[in-house]
This record gives C-alpha cells, structure tokens and sequence, in this order.
C-alpha cells in the first residue's frame, strides 16, 4: 500500500464512529475506527471516489475533497497540510535541492553570536557556526551524507545524550522526517535514511509506524551540556527566500536567563577556535 493508503488507513483507525456522531453499527467490528464508507459519508464523497483515492489510483484531488476527509478524520492543519502534499506528489516527485549553502548564508552563520543551523529539505545539516559546533558536536567530523539532525538524534551518542526529554524530541523529529518526506517524494536518500534508523531503533520503528506528522515551526530545547550544564533554548526556523528549501534554524535564550549566560560562556569559550567547513580548516578565521 503506498503512504498515501497507509496514512489515511491509520487515521481512520484513531476515529471511532461516536467521536463523529455515527452509530456503532456492527459490534465488534471488524475494523478498528472507520471503515471507508463512514469516511465518505462524513466527507459527502462517493464510496467508489474515496477508495480509489486510499487505494492511490487517483491522480488528482480537489482542496473541497481533501477538506472534507481532513474534516471527516479530525485532522490537525498539520496533518491536512501532509495529506495535500501525498496527492500532489506526481507532480513534484524528481526535483532536486541545492545541497549546499550559500556563501551570504554561510557569512549570516558565522556573524550570529548564537547557534544557528541551515537544515535541508530531509533534515540534512548543509552548514552551520561554530557556536552550534560548541553546543552540539563537531559537524566537520561527520561525512556529510550522514549529516543528517533526525540520524544524529538516534544514533550519535553524543547528540542523544543532550536532550533532557529524548524521548520527545526524537519523537517529534520522526514527524518531521515524515513531513520532510512529503516534501521529496520518491528521494533515494530519505527512503535509506528511514530504513537505517528503522534497523538500527525499535522506537523509530514504532513512532514512524505512527504516522504522525509535525511542520518544522519552533519550540523549546531542554539540554544539559557537558561543559555549561543545563540550558533552556528557543529555536526558530526562518526559510532562505534564495533557496526555499533550506531553513535557517536559531537556538537562543531570553536575555538575562541563565541560559543566556550559559550561551554567552559557550560562545567566549569557541571564540579562539578555528572554524572547520567539511573536515577542513577555514583560514581565513
């Protein structure tokens, strides 16, 4: 069954018929949540319509259709958001990202005394300062096509061990992957990046067989650093208008918190150390 199938399979089994005001007809039933004729009722579409369209042999959809079963399902604006991208995946499947940064972001990165990232469209880390090397880990040390942030999460120990609430945050970073997914339909890379970490994680495996999904938006990060300690940290994601699908990520503290200070001894402390693009040295800092 395609993606397409499997999401809108599992979303009918989150919604039993009295969360929507139907009758429980049939008890047990045979399938856990809606079947697909409640979903067509619920979405005023025809039975024939909706399964065709579960089933992937509908090449379009219209935004009244994919409203109503977005209605139908209780779905977040998130989750609606993923369903139009599944549907509209013919028609972007096979584009291509820039995969590197460009040298105006990459002079942005360097003079923002904070940490920052450029993130790339499967979550892959295109460039980054020295301070989010001090807070995280030396990214010139990894080879590049395993340069991925969700990866990192699950298999660097060194990374793992910053998050407070791993638990959350790998979770949350599943969905976005998911999401990000969406976005590259068809991309080698994401489907060896989600097998990896499938083999390697059983909670992958059972948040990715959650289906769920979760825009790359902002929030809270609760580390605790091995040379500063605890830290409470806003991020923000703004996209590059010059390259749509990279996203300039910021982790910052509000000023005169603790984490702010803990930001400020980080950042004094990297101020001296030679900054590395790939493995290499840059010289010119």
């Amino acid at each position: 069954m395609s993606e397409l199938g499997e999401f809108l399979k599992a979303k009918r089994a989150a919604v039993s018929p009295e969360d929507v005001g139907l009758p429980p007809v049939g008890n047990p039933r045979r399938v856990k949540g809606l079947r697909r004729e409640e979903v067509a009722l619920l979405a005023a579409v025809s039975v024939d319509h909706y399964t065709r369209l579960e089933q992937g042999r509908v090449a379009a959809a219209s935004e009244n259709l994919l409203g109503g079963i977005a209605r139908a399902l209780r779905l977040s604006a998130e989750e609606h958001e993923y369903l139009r991208m599944l549907v509209q995946a013919r028609s972007v499947r096979g584009r291509t990202s820039k995969s590197e940064v460009g040298a105006p972001l990459q002079d942005l990165l360097d003079a923002l005394p904070t940490p920052a990232l450029v993130l790339g469209p499967r979550t892959d880390i295109l460039g980054w300062n020295a301070a989010a090397a001090a807070l995280f880990v030396d990214f010139a040390e990894i080879p590049a096509e395993q340069r991925a942030l969700v990866r990192l999460i699950f298999m660097d120990s060194r990374v793992r061990a910053l998050f407070r609430n791993w638990e959350q945050v790998a979770a949350e970073a599943v969905d976005r992957l998911r999401m990000a997914a969406a976005r590259t339909p068809g991309d080698p890379r994401v489907a060896q990046l989600v097998g990896e970490l499938s083999v390697h994680d059983k909670d992958f495996r059972r948040w990715w067989a959650g289906h769920g999904v979760q825009a790359m938006a902002g929030g809270r990060k609760q580390l605790r650093h091995p040379v500063v300690g605890d830290l409470e940290l806003d991020w923000q994601v703004l996209q590059v208008l010059t390259a749509p699908e990279q996203s300039l990520v910021t982790y910052t503290a509000p000023a005169g918190s603790a984490s702010h200070e803990a930001l400020r001894i980080l950042a004094s402390w990297t101020a001296e150390a030679p900054v590395r693009r790939n493995g290499a040295v840059d010289a010119d800092r």
